[in-house]
């Protein structure tokens, strides 16, 4: 093997992981929130998904997306 493939970098960077954390987040609150049968909490937990998806988007355009000037890549 002496042509190893390289890490494409899905997504492991501050950005990515601060997104999915608050949007895992929102959709536990909501599971939760539809077990008992509280429908403005459900819908509250949607809205925070948008923001985790909102969040993910920012501090990809402030730089720490994967291939973002604030984002250092970690060696293996």
């Amino acid at each position: 093997m002496s042509n190893p493939i390289g890490d494409p970098g899905h997504g492991h960077s501050p950005a990515a992981w601060t997104a999915v954390i608050i949007m895992l987040a929102a959709i536990a609150i909501g599971t939760l929130a539809y077990w008992f049968d509280l429908p403005w909490l459900v819908w509250a937990s949607v809205g925070l998904v948008v923001v985790g998806a909102l969040v993910g988007w920012g501090m990809a355009r402030a730089g720490y997306g994967v291939n973002g000037s604030k984002y250092t890549p970690k060696e293996h």
